[in-house]
């Protein structure tokens, strides 16, 4: 059975913007939250032997001097608590605030960095993204140098991959303003893996539409499919391989969410989301984008919505 995909390409658009738009509403009025990779600061995390509320782990901290603390509490009445740096006394000072204030407990452990190592990851991290983005479309463009629109298509991938970082992003800054969830270091490797991932089901999907294509050629002109047609279906015969490979990868990093420990459920989480909306976005937008460029999709809706606004003049 063959889904009319590109067909209903302006759906798959909106619902793109669907999800795009509350992350980026989100980015431009809050932004995310950096963890003390990129701000500077420490990380205590300490497990108390009776259950606590984020509220009175807050409460404490504040009252021994630290407003501007992030509590996030973890399995078995742990919690970690970012603050700002910290020598040994004061976290010592913490600490006893603590379990004196809350419940007897036990430290777990304890990370500091400094302000300029944390400009220096962010600096890094923008610095990563672009020249990803930049290698991608050379590769694209010179893997499919024999192939009409090969521009196309490395811009494609680049849309893509974009598509993909920004909802991750926009999807963290929702997160850190409702649940004050911090970005990390480990966030920036989330949005590379996922570029990657990214990358690799578009470009799939690309070489299997030059497979149809070469052998459509070689049809009589007559009988031979048009380009959207063998876009279709190259994205139909890739459908069940990219779910395939994205449902494998998501069961494994379920697991992780499930059995991992606090430090790294986050990172299987960015992961997860990440794999899952790069799968739609391979299948649903890059391909589509190229047959929305074959048709010129763009001075078409052009030419329409300015012929609505023409009779809607006096």
């Amino acid at each position: 059975m063959t889904f009319a995909i590109t067909a209903r390409r302006g759906w798959w658009y909106a619902l793109s913007l669907t999800f795009l738009l509350p992350g980026l509403l989100a980015l431009l009025t809050g932004g995310l939250k950096p963890g003390i990779d990129f701000t500077g600061g420490a990380l205590l995390h300490v497990r108390f032997k009776e259950p606590v509320t984020q509220q009175r782990i807050q409460s404490v901290v504040s009252d021994a001097g630290y407003n501007n603390a992030t509590v996030q509490l973890t399995e078995e009445n742990g919690a970690l608590v970012r603050v700002r740096q910290l020598d040994i006394e004061q976290k010592d000072s913490i600490l006893e605030a603590l379990f004196s204030g809350i419940s007897p407990g036990q430290e777990l452990s304890f990370s500091s960095i400094g302000p300029i190592v944390g400009s220096e990851m962010t600096r890094a991290a923008l610095v990563a993204v672009v020249i990803a983005s930049a290698l991608v479309l050379l590769y694209v463009i010179w893997a499919f140098r024999r192939m009409e629109r090969a521009a196309v298509l490395g811009f494609a991938a680049i849309v893509a991959l974009l598509h993909d970082a920004i909802f991750l992003l926009g999807l963290f800054a929702l997160l850190g303003h409702f649940a004050q969830v911090q970005v990390d270091a480990l966030f920036v490797t989330a949005i590379l893996t996922v570029i990657g991932f990214s990358v690799n089901d578009t470009i799939v999907v690309f070489d299997r539409i030059r497979e149809n294509r070469e052998q459509h050629r070689k049809l009589p002109e007559s009988s031979r499919p048009n380009f959207e047609t063998t876009v279709n279906l190259s994205i139909n015969q890739s459908l069940t391989r990219s779910l395939n490979t994205s449902l494998t990868a998501m069961a494994v990093l379920f697991a992780l969410v499930v059995l991992g420990g606090p430090t790294i459920r986050l990172f299987s989480i960015a992961l997860g989301v990440g794999f899952a909306i790069g799968t739609y976005s391979s299948l649903f937008n890059a391909s589509c984008l190229v047959v929305s460029w074959d048709q010129s999709d763009g001075k078409i809706v052009w030419r329409k919505l300015r012929n609505k606004l023409q009779r809607k003049d006096p």
